[in-house]
């Protein structure tokens, strides 16, 4: 199954959200995924093996638990193939982010002036 395929379903993505806090046992999966999607545990089960088997999680025996984490090799593989993609959203975010500096300058002058009035607002 193509990576882009597993992350196609909201519930698998879901599942790697709440992996990418640490490790969970497929128990501890399963009642979240249950109580937000409202689908049975061997709905659950199926939706780990499937991110078990195309690589996205691992797991893990400990004891008669089951812990399941983030397996980082296909996000890596989704990383690269975006890189060449990269270029439509760097540079509006780099905008964005000279706007931000901007308005977080003008809002520190305009603090200064009202504390201090013989600030100017050009500085």
């Amino acid at each position: 199954m193509h990576a882009f395929e597993v992350l196609s379903d909201p519930t698998r993505r879901r599942i790697l959200e709440l992996l990418a806090d640490g490790e969970l046992s497929s128990g501890a999966i399963t009642g979240s995924i249950r109580e937000e999607f409202g689908i049975s545990q061997p709905a659950v089960s199926q939706h780990l093996r499937v991110l078990r088997d195309s690589g996205f999680a691992s797991v893990r025996a400990a004891g008669t638990r089951r812990l399941y984490a983030v397996a980082s090799g296909p996000l890596r593989d989704i990383d690269a193939w975006l890189a060449d993609f990269r270029h439509f959203w760097d540079q509006p975010l780099d905008a964005l982010e000279t706007e931000i500096a901007r308005g977080k300058r003008k809002r520190r002058l305009v603090a200064l002036a009202i504390n201090d009035p013989t600030t100017s607002l050009k500085e």
